[in-house]
């Protein structure tokens, strides 16, 4: 039977394992998909080498930039992003080929197309600077929108420190995504450090966190009158991607 799975750590949150289960069931397909945490990401090699039914992968936090010097072949645009979320694996004989796709940014781009039908120019506030932040970025550059990255410290070049956002940045930047991790089952309670009373109706909030349904963040925004969207349909997106790429 072919196994497929999700490397990551934590991985209580993610709805990965119910949703592939779902569709082999639903879809009479021969097929199984299993949560592999990992507390390091040195102990790939080892889960490559002692699950030899593996097919392929999805990659979650905080794999997502470590896991490239581990794979054999990344695609042009996983290559550009810097950041790998969906592993095929191709077995032949004895030896095993490890390909690294990115399929989180044409699924948040595909989320961001129709906020955007009639109100450009805008501005987005990206909240996080990993994997997935990363694939963000690309999505917002081809669909032309601007962006300012925000970061716990604020040390690199172009970014800001949560304290450096101002009630002015907020005005400015109309769409505020989520990319980090703060809110995330199990720390429902926690949200991004940012002056929300700034947030008004002309504001669109993004978390790409799909569980909870609706994380603090997101509730902020929409006691403000803004639009709110989570990370399912993201999710959703990048898993049909994800299956398409193990079986092309």
């Amino acid at each position: 039977m072919r196994t497929f799975g999700l490397i990551g750590n934590p991985l209580g949150h993610s709805l990965s394992k119910d949703y592939f289960t779902n569709k082999f069931v639903r879809e009479n397909i021969n097929s199984r998909y299993a949560l592999f945490p990992l507390d390091t990401v040195e102990a790939f090699p080892a889960l490559i080498e002692n699950n030899k039914d593996l097919t392929g992968l999805n990659v979650t936090i905080p794999y997502k930039i470590s896991i490239l010097p581990y794979l054999d072949e990344v695609d042009t645009n996983a290559k550009v992003i810097g950041a790998v979320n969906t592993i095929n694996i191709e077995r032949k004989r004895n030896t095993v080929k490890l390909i690294g796709h990115n399929t989180d940014a044409a699924g948040f781009e595909a989320c961001m197309k129709p906020f955007l039908s009639d109100r450009r120019p805008m501005k987005a506030l990206i909240l996080g600077t990993g994997g997935a932040s990363k694939a963000v970025q690309y999505a917002l550059r081809r669909l032309g929108v601007g962006f300012t990255m925000v970061s716990r410290s604020g040390m690199k070049t172009g970014q800001l420190s949560y304290a450096m956002v101002t009630s002015s940045i907020i005005k400015t930047h109309l769409i505020i995504i989520n990319s980090s991790p703060v809110g995330m089952y199990p720390d429902v309670d926690s949200k991004p450090d940012l002056l929300y009373q700034y947030i008004n109706p002309n504001h669109i909030l993004i978390d790409l966190i799909y569980n909870p349904e609706e994380t603090k963040f997101l509730a902020m925004g929409k006691m403000a009158g803004a639009q709110t969207l989570n990370g399912m349909t993201m999710f959703e997106r990048q898993a049909e991607a994800s299956w398409k790429i193990w079986n092309s």
